[in-house]
């Protein structure tokens, strides 16, 4: 049976297996493609030729939609995963077997979705029950599909973990359910007006309780608001 192909930890990601001395792996779905909520950050790499395009509302440009619209190997991978799973249908059991069986045999902490997001709520489930199989081992994700952590709020296990990323259709939930978020900020002054932290080692996602800020990251829309932000962060 294929496989679901799983990735190691990026540069931000190995601060924090320093940070919690663990080993992290990542999975990824099409960026856009896969995000039914996503407002501010909408971009999407072409899978044959890797163009991006942005959404009608975005602010800033996803940043593994630019790894993917960079990288051909990257878009095969996440193209592969994605196709495995819909070829399971809307069986969440399924999806959650695909998923198991494909995890690697050495890890402690799962980081889902570096890019992409939980596009529909069998697939959301599915990961529910991957999380209540290996309960020795940490799961977390950043979503903009808030209404399906909601539908299924009371049943989500301890080692998964959520933070619902602001910038999206579903934000009124946040306030709603009281729900540990993360906000893109453009400056490190914005964070402080907010009272937000900065997370730069994603310690915040994966074991935090309260909600932060994240810098601006990845490459931007010439001549954008926040490509000049980035521009200013850079330097």
């Amino acid at each position: 049976m294929m496989k679901l192909k799983f990735g190691k930890a990026n540069s931000k990601l190995v601060k924090l297996e320093k940070t919690l001395q663990t080993k992290v792996i990542t999975f990824s779905l099409p960026s856009g493609f896969t995000c039914p909520g996503a407002l501010d950050c909408l971009s999407k790499a072409n899978r044959q030729t890797g163009k991006i395009t942005d959404g009608a509302h975005t602010k800033f440009r996803c940043f593994h939609a630019s790894m993917e619209s960079l990288y051909p190997a990257l878009r095969k991978m996440v193209w592969h995963n994605f196709e495995l799973i819909k070829a399971c249908g809307n069986d969440s059991k399924l999806i959650a077997q695909l998923i198991h069986s494909s995890l690697p045999t050495f890890f402690n902490v799962c980081r889902i979705h570096i890019g992409g997001d939980f596009f529909n709520q069998a697939y959301f489930n599915a990961w529910i029950a991957v999380a209540k199989n290996n309960p020795s081992k940490l799961f977390y994700a950043y979503t903009k599909s808030i209404n399906f952590r909601v539908a299924k709020i009371n049943d989500i296990p301890a080692n998964l973990v959520f933070t619902a990323s602001r910038g999206g259709k579903f934000d009124y939930m946040i306030n709603q359910y009281g729900l540990k978020c993360a906000e893109v900020v453009f400056t490190e002054l914005d964070a402080s007006e907010k009272g937000l932290e900065i997370d730069h080692d994603d310690s915040h996602a994966a074991v935090g309780t309260k909600s932060f800020a994240l810098l601006i990251h990845g490459t931007q829309p010439k001549g954008s608001v926040a490509a000049k932000a980035r521009s200013v962060l850079n330097k």
